[in-house]
């Protein structure tokens, strides 16, 4: 028997509204609140929430003695396609060199690392 369920997940960042409007454009959804807290509800799936962090500073990936701390794992049809939009949102690419894999990494705009994947 489970002691709790998963309410949501919270990335620290600057600017709570500018990122969870990027996660909208990736992954559907409302963004709802303003200020040091935003949530996105996403149809059908888990939200996302948002953090106002003073100070705030990126996850480095991939350094060893910095931890990225966790990241997103974004699952895509078409992972061409998908590259092409998620960096006209913003997104960087960190690790998308080989094509041959099912998956590649990228920063959102505040520098967190996810990966888009066809698997």
């Amino acid at each position: 028997m489970a002691i709790a369920e998963l309410g949501v997940v919270v990335l620290d960042c600057p600017d709570p509204r500018a990122l969870a409007d990027f996660y909208a454009r990736v992954l559907g959804g409302s963004v709802e609140g303003e200020g040091d807290w935003v949530d996105l509800k996403v149809s059908g799936g888990q939200s996302l929430a948002f953090q106002a962090a003073p100070g705030f500073v990126p996850p480095k990936w991939p350094a060893p003695d910095h931890s990225q701390q966790f990241h997103l794992d974004l699952t895509v049809e078409d992972l061409d396609a998908a590259e092409k939009e998620i960096l006209a949102l913003g997104a960087r690419p960190l690790d998308t060199e080989d094509r041959s894999r099912s998956f590649r990494v990228y920063a959102d705009p505040a520098g967190h690392p996810f990966c888009l994947c066809a698997c």
